[in-house]
């Protein structure tokens, strides 16, 4: 990568307002990266490199006036492919998404990125609908691995988090409703946050409901606490969001661990079979954890896996998404999804209301385990990414993409903020993600616990070869 796409985006505004370099030299260097790297891991949907550069001349003469419109101006961003950018189509990853217009709106988490000035690079690539945690589309094909491209980059977010981990952009936005910006970050070795849902304003709500966060995708946790002191600004189309937060993420981030109360769960209670270099990678995290000043204790938060519930709400989500789709739209449709859209329309609504119930108990069940613990830490994937244009690892014996996934969905029923951090690659090279995750509206703490790994080196990975490669 190029020195200006390889920088944070808190590097790249130190450099607008010092001059060391522009906006325009910014963006140019990430469209190269964009265009370079596209060829061989598909993780955009659009390259928006003429209106960028546009956006990037604005910017670099508002720095010149010294008069930057927000806390983004100038910084190159990505947007995936679920949320609406004004004036661009948002395809969804489906064939039954037309691309006329007009396109009048954003999304409000877009809308706040545009308000602080970013730049829009393009719009990233997300399966159909964001249906499952690996990202390919019957409508723009599979995308790869930033470092091995005959693997998965996870999902649904994969587009996001390649993009990112390859230096078209510092910052994009993702969404998460079972793991969807946590595992392409674990994937790929970059930093996510799932926020307290609410937090961030959803504008047109999603099909899955509750279930659904919008979350930055970004270098590293700095990044995203940039981010959020942005994206969490309030927006009346949300009915749902929550009040404004109380202080700046981007400050609270430098407050440390010490002191704080860290469960670590290296696999659920034994529930989970987690592979040897991820749990290691994990280990490592919470030990350097311990010695920053945490209170580590090992114990598990003890729920029976709510896997069948989550499916009642997720496949419901499915089935109401495609539920006016004529029959050619169906054939068209992604047959994963086809089958969990049949999946959900044959389910009651007594089913519905069941899940609903087991969803409030784990969420009670946790809300009364933050009472003892600050932060819980798991891995965020039981192992690393495996073939791409898979739903589940080969070999693996199981049927839906939920079943590798038992870190992440839970906490997507009890709407409480996590992340996932780098720890390190295994033996094939590959990137692996260790998950904190705190009670509802205690984004701060996972952003300060986060950060304060980036901090101590704990989360550093070597870039993929493939960021370098002509």
């Amino acid at each position: 990568m190029s020195d200006l796409s390889s920088l944070t985006a808190v590097r790249l505004l130190e450099g607008f307002s010092s001059g060391d370099f522009s906006p325009v030299e910014a963006t140019r260097a990430a469209l190269e990266q964009a265009e370079k790297v596209q060829p061989h891991v598909n993780a955009f949907v659009r390259i928006d490199g003429d209106d960028a550069l546009a956006q990037a001349r604005e910017s670099t003469e508002r720095w010149r006036r010294g008069d930057p419109q927000g806390p983004l101006d100038g910084v190159p961003v990505t947007v995936k492919d679920i949320l609406l950018l004004r004036g661009k189509p948002t395809l969804r990853g489906s064939w039954s998404s037309s691309t006329e217009g007009p396109w009048e709106e954003d999304a409000p988490s877009v809308a706040r990125m545009r308000e602080a000035g970013a730049v829009f690079v393009g719009k990233t690539t997300t399966p159909e609908f964001g249906w499952k945690g690996v990202t390919d589309s019957p409508r723009h094909g599979v995308t790869r691995n930033p470092y091995d491209t005959s693997r998965t980059a996870g999902g649904s977010s994969g587009g996001s988090s390649a993009a990112v981990a390859l230096g078209a952009g510092p910052l994009s936005l993702g969404t998460d409703a079972g793991g969807s910006v946590r595992i392409p970050a674990s994937f790929c070795g970059m930093f996510a946050i799932k926020p307290t849902y609410g937090r961030v304003p959803i504008y047109p709500a999603s099909a899955f409901g509750t279930l659904a966060h919008v979350g930055p995708m970004t270098r590293d946790a700095r990044d995203a606490a940039l981010l959020m002191d942005v994206i969490s600004e309030p927006d009346a189309r949300d009915w749902s969001q929550l009040a404004p937060p109380h202080g700046s993420f981007s400050e609270s981030v430098k407050d440390g661990v010490r002191g704080l109360r860290i469960a670590y769960s290296p696999d659920f209670g034994g529930r989970v079979e987690v592979e040897p270099a991820v749990a290691a990678g994990v280990r490592r995290a919470v030990e350097r954890l311990a010695e920053l000043g945490a209170v580590v204790e090992e114990t598990d938060p003890g729920f029976d896996d709510p896997i069948e519930a989550f499916h009642s709400l997720w496949f419901a989500g499915a089935a109401r998404v495609t539920q006016h789709f004529t029959d050619e739209q169906r054939e068209a449709m992604d047959p994963g999804l086809r089958e969990v859209s049949e999946d959900g329309a044959s389910r009651s609504a007594l089913d519905y209301l069941a899940a609903v119930d087991v969803r409030m108990a784990l969420g009670k069940q946790m809300g009364v385990f933050h009472e003892t613990y600050d932060l819980l830490v798991t891995p965020t994937t039981p192992g690393t990414a495996f073939g791409a244009g898979l739903e589940v690892p080969e070999g693996s014996g199981y049927r839906r993409w939920t079943q590798w996934t038992p870190f992440t969905y839970p906490f997507n029923m009890t709407q409480q903020p996590a992340s996932s951090v780098p720890c390190g690659l295994d033996g094939d090279g590959l990137p692996m993600g260790v998950q904190l995750v705190a009670a509802r509206h205690r984004d701060d703490l996972v952003l300060r616990a986060s950060h304060a790994l980036y901090e101590a080196g704990a989360a550093d990975v070597p870039a993929p070869a493939l960021a370098g490669a002509e």
